[in-house]
């Protein structure tokens, strides 16, 4: 499957977060989301890409943004994961890839020569309408929090 095109209507997903609770997007209506898929809980990247969001937290707040991580690790994964590095964002789990598949993030990735099937780092800015304004491709996880404030600044202008 492929990713949504921009200026499409994000499909709608309901997931468990680290607790538990039920998440869905159409419940975010309103407000700007920032949906980042990454590939695993407590490797280096993911971690980086994590921590970092959690550094900028306090300013996606100030703009009424909702950032929501997605991997296919499960809640217990997810719990542990967010209590280790004090994450102040939900982690929702998608271990049947069902919303990775429907945003077109499991894709053929290569590393060291080995090529199989994973979640590519990949982000999607949605607008309170719950319109795609913005997808994130090939995410560098040292600066993402920070592109991604950049442009939800000069998006509500």
């Amino acid at each position: 499957m492929s990713l949504p095109k921009p200026n499409s209507q994000a499909p709608d997903f309901s997931l468990l977060d680290e607790s538990g609770n039920l998440r869905s997007l159409s419940d975010c209506k309103g407000c700007w989301v920032l949906l980042y898929f990454y590939p695993k809980d407590d490797t280096p990247g993911c971690t980086k890409e994590a921590c970092g969001l959690r550094d900028v937290f306090s300013d996606f707040e100030k703009i009424s943004a909702i950032v929501f991580g997605i991997s296919a690790d499960t809640v217990e994964s997810h719990k542990k994961f967010k209590e280790r590095y004090n994450l102040p964002f939900s982690l929702l789990a998608d271990p049947e890839k069902t919303v990775i598949k429907t945003y077109g993030v499991w894709q053929k990735k290569k590393f060291m020569g080995r090529q199989y099937e994973g979640i590519a780092r990949t982000s999607f800015l949605i607008d309170p309408q719950g319109k795609i304004v913005k997808i994130y491709e090939n995410v560098n996880p040292q600066n993402h929090a920070k592109e991604v404030l950049s442009d939800l600044v000069s998006l509500q202008r």
